[in-house]
């Protein structure tokens, strides 16, 4: 395993690395077509949980300095409610965006310091057990991503596929 520079990044490092095996098992076997079915209208569709996990990835990478930006963001930011009226990217290009960011956000998250992680960062929840700075906002989005990937999970069931694997691809190494 790679060693980051910061040991406050000693849990967050492995789960990120752990989310990246989870989101390409979670969309295994999910067509295009059953990616933009919905429960009913109160649910969301694995569209909309694929791109705003995708849409983490690069929230992080911009909280670490990177100026890449989700070319979705309009759709995806701040957990934007599912808006039927719009037209969503592909799963397929989802997929896409999520392999280009992923790395880079990974290679910063190495090199990240203590100072950078550290730096005030104002997420406007004012829990007073939660310091509001970029290593809690890392955190927040490692739980975001949990949370979507147990969505995408049970929509997996709701739309007739067997559960999602743990499988692992050595080959992805971020």
């Amino acid at each position: 395993m790679d060693t980051a520079t910061s040991k406050k990044l000693d849990i967050i490092i492995p789960a990120y690395r752990m989310h990246s095996q989870s989101f390409k098992n979670a969309l295994d076997s999910i067509t295009e077509e059953a990616a933009l079915k919905r429960v009913n209208n109160n649910t969301n569709h694995v569209v909309w949980m694929a791109g705003n996990l995708v849409n983490c990835r690069y929230w992080v990478g911009n909280l670490l300095g990177l100026e890449d930006k989700d070319p979705n963001e309009d759709l995806f930011k701040e957990a934007r409610a599912l808006d039927e009226s719009l037209d969503y990217p592909t799963l397929d290009a989802l997929k896409k965006n999520f392999a280009a960011i992923s790395p880079k956000v990974y290679q910063r998250l190495l090199t990240a310091t203590d100072e950078q992680l550290d730096k005030a960062f104002s997420f406007g929840m004012n829990v007073p057990f939660v310091p509001e700075n970029v290593l809690n906002m890392i955190g927040m989005c490692i739980g975001r991503e949990d949370y979507l990937l147990g969505q995408i999970g049970l929509m997996r069931k709701l739309l007739g596929l067997k559960g999602m694997s743990y499988d692992i691809d050595k080959n992805l190494k971020y």
